[in-house]
């Protein structure tokens, strides 16, 4: 691949999505509650605008950078979220909890906030510390809400999820979220909720018990434009107007998805929540106004 390409996203529609996306995906589905920008997996792979090819069949291994090999996997999720109701609140395990049990690899993830309404938040991590026995005792009697910090949140914001942290995004709440590349989920509490066919979703609080952070979570806010910057995965905010270079290193790859703003990445018009692949090596220049959330894979 020798240039930076758009691509075309998945969309999933869970009980708890909202509407909002509809007006820049196309679905036959009644919601869209997530909107999967960048991905390569078994069943669910982006596509590439004009070439009417997935991105993995068009991808070689020097596209993707040397920081990919010590992955056996392609290793970056990238979703935009839309939540008209709570999401379920669950945990990820870690890479050393998750392959030895679950033949997979675990979940790091973090969040970035496009919107949300007055009053609308995020739960992450523990309010204190607590002991296995007593967030077991929480999720009997339904009250494990009452363990959690919640953190009312406004655009801009960034929560770091790391493996064990208890967390649940909050009705109203609009937001990018880069991750592992691992659907591994546990989830604890779902609010009584019953699905379209009139079933209660499965819970996994036995797993979930022996993979939680039982400590206090301690928020960390960002204050410069990395907003993450771990072993997985490097994370930018860039605001522009007129033009941004972007150079994808001979490390890794680079996608980029705006949040704001309109113009041409290269010759290719984009608008707000457009995603683009550059492959490693190359760069490309953007020309307009926005704001662009730059994400790679670390060495």
């Amino acid at each position: 691949m020798d240039k930076v390409v758009k691509l075309i996203p998945i969309t999933k529609a869970y009980l708890w999505g909202g509407t909002y996306l509809k007006k820049y995906r196309k679905t036959d589905e009644d919601v869209i509650s997530e909107s999967w920008e960048l991905s390569i997996r078994k069943d669910n792979n982006v596509a590439v605008e004009g070439s009417n090819k997935p991105l993995n069949e068009l991808l070689s291994d020097k596209d993707l950078g040397r920081n990919c090999k010590r992955f056996p996997y392609f290793p970056l999720l990238i979703k935009l979220i839309d939540a008209r109701d709570n999401l379920s609140i669950q945990v990820h395990p870690s890479d050393d909890y998750a392959l030895k049990n679950e033949n997979s690899f675990g979940k790091s993830e973090m969040w970035h906030i496009i919107d949300a309404e007055k009053d609308a938040g995020l739960y992450v991590g523990l309010n204190k510390d607590y002991s296995k026995e007593e967030i077991e005792e929480k999720l009997k009697d339904s009250t494990i809400e009452e363990c959690l910090n919640f953190y009312k949140v406004k655009p801009g914001d960034t929560f770091i999820i790391n493996p064990g942290t208890i967390h649940a995004i909050g009705k109203g709440v609009r937001l990018i979220e880069i991750q592992q590349n691992s659907d591994l989920t546990y989830r604890l509490y779902d609010y009584l909720r019953k699905d379209k066919n009139g079933n209660y979703r499965e819970l996994h609080i036995d797993k979930a018990l022996k993979v939680i952070d039982y400590h206090k979570y301690e928020n960390r806010p960002i204050k410069s434009d990395i907003l993450a910057d771990n072993q997985y995965f490097k994370v930018i905010r860039k605001s522009f107007d007129k033009e941004l270079k972007i150079s994808a290193n001979e490390g890794s790859f680079l996608s980029f998805t705006f949040i704001e703003g309109n113009g041409l990445v290269d010759d290719i018009p984009f608008h707000e929540y457009d995603t683009f692949f550059l492959p490693n090596g190359k760069e490309c220049l953007i020309k307009g106004h926005g704001v662009v959330i730059i994400s790679g894979v670390n060495k």
